[in-house]
């Protein structure tokens, strides 16, 4: 292979942020800022459709769900969307939440994501226990979880090899990652459509409901810099996931991957 293949893959580089640490310090910053409006805009701007992908992620993993012993756990985990999707998914898949040997973990570095979380979870009487901590560098001891997931959070991160194999570390032998993330549609019909809602009206209507300009425009910045579903699956194999899939949901403007730590 070529030194271009083996290249490392950077992360997201929020405008002005120089490095890792600066890229870091503004995702963390820009999402502390917008969380009182985070839910309240993830289903209006997608038309309540974020729910849908969230249950459908959380049926793909249902085979661990079904497990009593299973640990999982959702990184990156904002307010607890994808965390709740997959507790709902267990409970129901057990008959009894309080069959699961382990709680379910999400985990996420800006603090004000984290307290809405765990607000929702004491209203709605769910069993998941959030935690602080920053992807790239987790609390976690190796080969812990069964399963490892994320929505919307990976393309965030300063680093994704530095994430991916954070991912595979945390991961059993047999465990299984799933990364549920937004992408650019290149071809088709209703490509030119997403395009132009993402780039110019979702940034306009998302900084004027949340009174955060910058952070709705780094929105479809940063799906455009982002991965396509092939490259990213080259990563992760580089990474040393096997058997990686994929599966494209929104004419192609949502990703589902997944793949298991050997």
């Amino acid at each position: 292979m070529t030194a271009e293949k083996h290249a490392p893959f950077a992360g997201t580089r929020p405008p002005g942020a120089r490095d890792e640490r600066e890229a870091a310090a503004r995702v963390q910053e820009m999402f502390s800022r917008i969380a009182p409006r985070y839910d309240l805009l993830n289903h209006f701007l997608s038309f309540s459709l974020d729910r849908i992908w969230r249950r459908r992620t959380a049926c793909r993993f249902l085979p661990i769900l079904r497990r009593p012993d299973a640990r999982v756990l959702d990184l990156c985990c904002g307010t607890g969307d994808l965390a709740f999707a997959l507790d709902r998914a267990r409970e129901k898949a057990l008959g009894d939440r309080s069959r699961g040997s382990f709680p379910l973990f999400g985990s996420d570095f800006a603090q004000p994501m984290l307290d809405r979380a765990r607000e929702k979870a004491r209203s709605n009487s769910h069993t998941a226990v959030f935690v602080a901590a920053d992807a790239l560098r987790l609390p976690f001891a190796d080969a812990i979880f069964d399963l490892v997931t994320t929505a919307f959070g990976f393309r965030n991160l300063a680093n994704y090899e530095d994430g991916l194999r954070e991912i595979a570390r945390i991961l059993k032998p047999g465990g299984e990652a799933g990364i549920l993330e937004f992408s650019e549609p290149s071809r088709g019909p209703m490509a030119g459509v997403f395009r132009f809602y993402f780039r110019h009206i979702l940034p306009r209507l998302g900084g004027a409901i949340s009174g955060n300009d910058d952070a709705y425009a780094y929105l479809p910045n940063s799906v455009a810099k982002f991965p396509q579903p092939e490259e990213l699956s080259e990563f992760m194999e580089r990474a040393g996931f096997r058997d990686i899939r994929f599966s494209s949901w929104n004419f192609g403007s949502v990703v589902l991957h997944s793949a298991k730590r050997p």
